[in-house]
């Protein structure tokens, strides 16, 4: 498989985002790729997406165990090294500095060489939609907790006595964005990618629908071959070697 990302040797990868099935969507077919080219990923979720339903009489417990079991299904069948919550309620996130400090906790903990998130920036994908403020909240505390602080120890410098020292990330890769300077061809990975996407019968359905579903997004007729493309808006931080 060629090495389109430039990476050399294998990688730590950090995917933070809001809601169970986010990963999936946004950039299952490239967690595919990526674990399959021997790196390791792990998910931190920053909700267990509980109100993810449209039953009036379901409670907010329910839907959650519902969420987390279908979430590590769908991992599962990826090839994901872990999945962690950080119990957030669904739908209330916002990027204030507590956030910051336990997002900052976890990526000195975990200190992965890649981390990924969701572009802030992307309030207005299409005319028909608007990005959910979770996904948008998500990616600006992530970014705000990569730099400067995540690095520097002056920050948060309580972490320091939990054991928690600075750590610095190579590169920060957002997915769902309108700004993507890099596109990956993951058309091998699509179906592993629905796959795991059917883990989440809850938010897609009956699966032969959902298939059908996707197939027209991808305005592929049968018959036709398929392609499939994940983008990226990517920032590489300059080493301190360059």
């Amino acid at each position: 498989m060629e090495n389109i990302e430039g990476w050399v040797g294998s990688k730590e990868i950090l995917v933070i985002l809001a809601h169970p099935d986010d990963p999936e969507f946004f950039l299952g077919g490239t967690i595919a790729r990526w674990i399959k080219a021997g790196h390791q990923v792990r998910y931190l979720l920053l909700t267990k997406g509980d109100k993810g339903a449209k039953e009036i009489n379901l409670d907010f417990e329910t839907i959650a165990k519902t969420r987390i079991t279908e979430q590590e299904d769908a991992a599962r069948s990826l090839g994901v090294k872990s999945v962690e919550y950080l119990d957030y309620e669904d739908g209330y996130i916002y990027p204030d500095l507590s956030l910051r400090k336990v997002i900052v906790r976890e990526i000195r903990k975990l200190q992965p060489d890649i981390l990924v998130t969701c572009d802030p920036t992307n309030i207005f994908p299409s005319e028909r939609y608007i990005n959910h403020p979770d996904h948008r909240y998500t990616g600006q505390a992530v970014i705000d907790a990569v730099f400067p602080a995540a690095g520097n120890h002056f920050f948060f410098p309580e972490l320091l006595s939990e054991g928690y020292t600075p750590h610095e990330v190579e590169e920060v890769w957002m997915s769902l964005t309108i700004q993507p300077d890099h596109v990956i061809d993951v058309t091998e990975f699509w179906q592993a990618r629905l796959d795991a996407l059917k883990k989440h019968a809850s938010q897609v359905g009956e699966p032969q629908a959902f298939e059908k579903y996707m197939l027209a997004r991808l305005g592929t007729a049968e018959g036709e071959p398929l392609k499939y493309e994940e983008k990226f808006r990517v920032i590489k931080f300059r080493r301190k070697t360059e």
